[in-house]
This record gives C-alpha cells, sequence and structure tokens, in this order.
C-alpha cells in the first residue's frame, strides 16, 4: 500500500553549504506532488532526500526527518539499501543498463534482491512491464537490448525497472525533460495511471505538466543568491496556480522570474 511522507525542518547540506533550509511538509499517500520552482532552488536536492540518494554524494549530510508512515527513513539502524528498495527513483535521462535485455533490466533489481526462481522473475516482467504501460511494444523482443528503444519506451523500462521490486512511493527527477511531445503525454499518462498504486513525487520544470499532472504543488525558492533553498509554499494544485498565497509563487507562475 502507498505510504504518506512526513518531512519535518529539513535543513541539507553539501559540505559546509547549506543548500536547502527547513522544509516541512507531508505528501499523501496515492496521489502525485510536483516540486517546482527556479534551478538551483533544492527542488531535485530535497528529493533525493527522500529515498537517501543525497547521502552518496561525498560530504553531503542531512538534518532533520523524512517519515515513511511514521519511521524515520534517517533513524538509527535503518538500512538506506531498504529505504531505497521501498522509494523508488526515476532519473531526468533515461538510464537502462547497457549490457543488458530489457528483461534483465526490469529484473535486476529483484535479481540483487536474491529472487532467483524464473517463474517469479518473468511474473515480475510482465506484471512491471504492464505497469509501465510497456508490455505490448516488446513482449516479443525481451532479449534485446534495453538502450535499442526509443527514448520514451527507455524512460517506461526505467519506470519498470522501479517498479518491478514493487515500492511504495516513485520519485522521479524531470521524467520529461529529455523526451519529445508524444512521449511526454505517455509518461503523464502513465504518472496518472501510477498514483493507483503508489505515493508520486515529481521535480518539474514545466508548469503545464504540473499542472495536468499533480495533486498537490510545492514551490521552492532562493531566498537570494547563496542563500539556502527554501518551500515557499504547497497546496492543492489547482489552488497554487489560480491563488497562490505569496507574490513570490504567482510571479514564477506567470513567468514574472524564473
Amino acid at each position: 500500500m502507498a505510504k504518506r511522507i512526513n518531512v519535518e525542518d529539513l535543513n541539507i547540506y553539501y559540505g559546509s553549504f547549506h543548500a536547502v533550509q527547513d522544509v516541512s511538509m507531508t505528501i499523501q499517500p496515492r496521489s502525485v506532488t510536483a516540486f517546482i520552482g527556479p534551478s538551483g532552488c533544492g527542488k531535485s536536492t530535497v528529493l533525493r532526500t527522500l529515498n537517501r540518494m543525497h547521502e552518496v554524494i561525498v560530504g553531503a549530510s542531512v538534518q532533520g526527518r523524512v517519515e515513511l508512515d511514521g519511521v524515520d527513513l534517517y533513524g538509527k539502524g535503518v538500512d538506506p539499501v531498504a529505504v531505497r528498495r521501498m522509494v523508488g527513483m526515476v532519473f531526468q535521462r533515461p538510464n537502462p543498463f547497457p549490457a543488458m535485455s530489457i528483461y534483465d533490466n526490469v529484473v535486476s533489481g529483484l535479481k540483487l534482491n536474491g529472487v532467483r526462481k524464473k517463474s517469479l522473475l518473468d511474473d515480475a516482467c510482465e506484471k512491471a512491464l504492464k505497469g509501465a504501460n510497456l508490455w505490448n511494444e516488446v513482449k516479443d523482443r525481451l532479449g534485446r537490448a534495453g538502450v535499442g528503444l526509443s527514448g520514451g519506451q527507455q524512460q517506461r523500462l526505467c519506470i519498470a525497472r522501479a517498479i518491478a521490486v514493487e515500492p511504495q512511493v516513485l520519485l522521479m527527477d524531470e521524467p520529461c525533460s529529455a523526451l519529445d511531445p508524444i512521449s511526454t503525454l505517455a509518461i503523464e499518462d502513465l504518472i496518472e495511471e501510477l498514483k493507483d498504486r503508489y505515493t508520486v513525487v515529481i521535480v518539474t520544470h514545466n508548469m503545464q505538466q504540473a499542472a495536468r499532472v499533480s495533486d498537490q504543488t510545492a514551490f521552492f525558492n532562493l531566498a537570494a543568491t547563496g542563500k539556502p533553498g527554501q518551500l515557499v509554499e504547497i497546496g492543492p494544485t489547482d489552488t497554487i496556480f489560480s491563488n497562490p498565497t505569496e507574490k513570490a509563487t504567482e510571479d514564477y507562475i506567470t513567468g514574472r522570474f524564473g
């Protein structure tokens, strides 16, 4: 079952540089939350803290709490690998494993987790590819290289790979920025379907995309050059786009800055 995320007083650092300051928010299960804001304001940095990807960067650190259904993901004894199984990630550019077939790309996470029985892997592959709306396009060529697919298909393959391990949350960092309009529409339609099963958080620079796909929108901004990024406001997408509380949000959405 998709799970709720609570973030409390989150501060994020790269070495001594204070990148993001005092972020608190709640993300409801089975919903899509969009992070918007100008470049460099910390959207992707916050996204990466939700599955402890931030700490793989040398010198990076986090203060505050990130809870998944009340469990602090940064608590003592919590395994970051287990967190990343529960909170999947899809990156800006499609990144299928180049030496692997479509099939092996999808089941790679399951194999890493010790699954070896072919019938289980076969079922999981089909289920994940169907979940990513890719099965009908590739079912007759599962043995071919994943990198041989089109860009949009590769991104859906990466989504299939992420959901094959049955996460609770799916994070997407600008998943359509490298795609053509037709592939972008396919991914947006898929996001709408995925929220029936997952908690989805997406970073996007595309205002129309945020308005189309998300239930909730969080606007991030920089207080000033060299200052940490901050969460300006978060709320229902319809409200954020039609009647935001903060002038900075309105200015960004209407294109007056950013």
